[in-house]
């Protein structure tokens, strides 16, 4: 799919990710990739992230989970009708999966496009 747009540091983090979460980070990268041609892939402060106008969400790996956050998450919580949004913090909001099964596409693909019509 969008391999054009695949960076190598980015490649490299997934490849070192054990079997578990490196399905759900894949799963993940491909779905932002699908959201919009837009979107731009950069390695910064140690995980994925990808911009468009500016910030728009980035994949962050833990030990049984992974999350896809949004720098504006908190903006996005008036469109959020699956309520995967999750996160207290200022601005920032993150959806948790912990299984690939949990990945909601359309709902993920919806809040990304959502999320980079906030930096236009």
């Amino acid at each position: 799919m969008a391999t054009h747009r695949k960076i190598s540091a980015v490649d490299h983090f997934i490849a070192e990710l054990p079997a578990a979460t490196k399905e759900i980070a894949v799963s993940l990268r491909e779905l932002i990739f699908e959201s919009s041609p837009e979107l731009i892939e950069e390695f910064k402060w140690s995980m994925p992230n990808y911009s468009s106008n500016g910030l728009v969400c980035f994949i962050q790996v833990a030990k049984a989970h992974v999350s896809l956050g949004f720098h504006r998450g908190s903006e996005l919580e008036a469109v959020d009708q699956a309520h995967l949004l999750q996160g207290e913090a200022k601005t920032m909001r993150h959806i948790r999966i912990k299984k690939l099964e949990e990945i909601q596409p359309q709902a993920i693909k919806y809040l990304i496009q959502q999320a980079i019509s906030l930096n236009q």
